[in-house]
């Protein structure tokens, strides 16, 4: 789709990209706010050329020139964010889905119809990327492994690699460029939710995919669902293939509130980290705190364990926001085994250092005295065993 937008590419800062990719074309059109396209057809007196057009976009999967088709195969206020994103991580193209289950299941599909339905995986991923593998509901078959197992791990009909870090929930970190390199040429995913392009872009470090639950940060507030996926251009044209047939589009407005989202996204993930830093730092000196996780790279979630009852932590809160998902502008805390990954098998959940006692943070930008005052009273009557800390208080 041909949006008019000046793709080149220029060396900005991220913080400057985060304003202005995607908008570049503004101006020109007499335009300060993007404009939201909800249109679901547009028209067109020229039936050859769509014909045209559609044979061409099945075929490689490129946006069509000219004027927009139809919304399940493209919509400019999406290509807009689509652009961002993209600019962002560093990547040629992104493709947007309306969750990120979709867009996951968007690139399974695509390696699955290539006859390379097996994946590498390493836990902890998400509770429901575990049980979408582990199920084989989309035909494939999943060999679970530890980052250094993963070259050993590769099959012939290995069709992707993937990995979360810093991982949900514990927040565990791996050495993408190494995990890359042991991939060799199979493509290596990595769910880049929690560090954000603020913190980390793995297709610096050999990623070719970059998978993104764009309800999270990216929107950042707690009202749109959406995921993407930020690739090179061929992958992006199957992508677009699967999305148009599958159906898993973005809503127009989603795509604008993204838009809108990552232009304060530097801000909000710097803000927010330095919050959880001083978090994990207070929790691991905490004698009700058992474990603190929080990794080297920063950003804004902290899992933590504790000595007492988590149930009565998640009970106790009264500013921080009992409730799953994360990356809002506003705190939320949920026990992972409950929620999140609890439909993960509970022996697999604790080999993956998910416990019972574990607590998941998303720190947001309230002042963190007033953050620490609801933990504190939160979790109770002080213990007497002092805190072990994993890779806490950094930054």
């Amino acid at each position: 789709m041909d949006n008019g937008m000046d793709t080149r590419r220029t060396t900005r800062a991220l913080a400057t990209e985060a304003v202005h990719a995607g908008r570049d074309d503004l101006a020109g059109l007499g335009l300060h706010a993007p404009p939201i396209d909800l249109s679901t057809t547009y028209p067109s007196y020229d039936s050859r050329a769509e014909a045209a057009r559609i044979d061409a976009f099945a075929t490689t999967g490129a946006e069509p020139d000219g004027p927009p088709v139809y919304g399940r195969l493209g919509n400019p206020t999406v290509a807009r964010f689509e652009t961002a994103l993209a600019r962002l991580e560093g990547t040629e193209s992104a493709v947007a889905f309306a969750s990120g289950m979709a867009a996951l299941s968007a690139v399974l599909l695509v390696r699955g119809s290539m006859g390379l339905r097996h994946v590498v995986a390493v836990r902890p991923l998400y509770g429901c990327s575990d049980h979408l593998l582990t199920a084989g509901l989309l035909g494939s078959e999943v060999t679970w492994t530890d980052p250094a197992g993963v070259a050993d791990a590769l099959r012939p009909d290995t069709g992707l690699v993937l990995v979360e870090s810093p991982a949900n929930p514990t927040l565990a970190e791996i050495d993408l460029r190494a995990v890359a390199h042991a991939c060799g040429s199979v493509p290596l995913l990595v769910d880049n939710t929690f560090a954000t392009p603020v913190l980390q872009r793995p297709a610096e470090q050999g990623a070719r995919l970059v998978l993104h639950s764009a309800t999270k940060y990216l929107g950042g507030h707690g009202d749109v669902l959406a995921g993407v996926v930020a690739c090179d251009e061929e992958f992006a044209g199957k992508l677009r293939q699967v999305r148009f047939a599958t159906g898993g589009v973005l809503h127009p407005l989603a795509g604008y509130l993204l838009l809108r989202g990552l232009s304060t996204l530097p801000v909000r993930v710097r803000a927010a980290s330095a919050n959880a830093a001083g978090l994990a730092a207070r929790l691991a000196a905490d004698p009700r705190v058992c474990r603190v996780h929080y990794p080297s790279i920063g950003g804004a979630m902290v899992a933590f364990e504790v000595h007492g009852d988590p149930h009565a932590v998640i009970a106790g809160v009264r500013l921080i926001t009992p409730a799953v998902s994360l990356g809002s502008v506003d705190s939320l805390i949920q026990h992972p085994a409950s929620i999140s990954h609890r439909i993960v098998d509970a022996d697999d959940r604790r080999d993956a250092g998910v416990s019972d006692r574990l607590l998941r943070l998303s720190v947001g930008l309230e002042d963190i005295e007033d953050l620490w005052t609801d933990l504190d009273q939160a979790l109770g009557t002080p213990a007497r065993r002092p805190a072990r800390t994993e890779a806490a208080a950094r930054g």
